[in-house]
């Protein structure tokens, strides 16, 4: 999941960072030290999750969270706070979690885990429109409608849009469930979106292949097959 940091502590927020990184479940992109800073960072890139302190300069995060609560698709909350008496006022805001300083990292990562839980439950449902992907150093939005094709590598998955490839770290039955229901997986280790397949041949011994709308194919596995035939309307 993509996240920010809001905290006015340098250590802090690093600390944070540090933890979120290493849990390998969400990508940081951005930092915010004040809460109106971090505000107008959260409409710039529209992150799924923050992660607030209380106590900042200009707005509270508190403060923050009332106003995200009035955003038609908020992103989660986690606060992370030394301030321990603000937990009914918090959960009041819906946030998902409130960790307190100094930071269990397994604190932390259960935090990470409630917002994962969260996140699935509601991608499931409706799909993401966009990606945050690893791209030559730096995190760039991928909107959904430009995949072409995913492909399982080793503990990664390259996406692929036209002329371009992105490496992300989860596996692809994870992304699917992320993505929702406009990607079909043809073979244990390749998905493709539904409304890009224009043909599914038989090429001889039992084996088949999708065709894409611009002529690319990949295989189709033997476990898969009805599988695509029903989700394409022919079965």
């Amino acid at each position: 999941m993509t996240a920010i940091i809001a905290d006015d502590e340098p250590l802090a927020a690093d600390g944070v960072r540090r933890l979120c990184e290493a849990s390998g479940k969400v990508t940081i992109v951005g930092i915010a030290a004040d809460g109106a800073t971090a505000l107008r960072l959260i409409h710039a890139v529209r992150p799924q999750a923050v992660f607030l302190d209380i106590a900042m300069p200009e707005l509270t995060g508190l403060e923050v969270a009332a106003s995200l609560a009035r955003m038609m698709d908020p992103p989660r909350v986690v606060l992370v706070t030394a301030q321990e008496h603000f937990a009914t006022e918090a959960f009041d805001l819906s946030v998902v979690d409130y960790v307190l300083k100094p930071v269990d990292p397994k604190r932390l990562d259960r935090a990470i885990d409630r917002l994962q839980g969260q996140l699935s439950a509601e991608q499931r449902l409706a799909g993401e429109q966009e990606l945050w992907v690893p791209y030559l150093g730096s995190v760039v939005r991928l909107p959904i409608e430009a995949i072409v094709r995913i492909e399982t590598e080793r503990d990664y998955v390259r996406i692929h849009e036209l002329g371009k490839s992105y490496l992300l770290r989860s596996t692809l039955t994870d992304l699917i469930d992320r993505l929702g229901d406009g990607f079909v997986r043809v073979h244990r280790s390749v998905a493709v979106p539904a409304h890009r397949i224009a043909e599914i041949r038989h090429i001889g011994g039992g084996a088949w292949v999708a065709i894409d709308i611009a002529g690319a194919v990949a295989p189709v596995g033997r476990r898969f097959l009805e599988a695509v035939r029903q989700r394409l309307g022919l079965s």
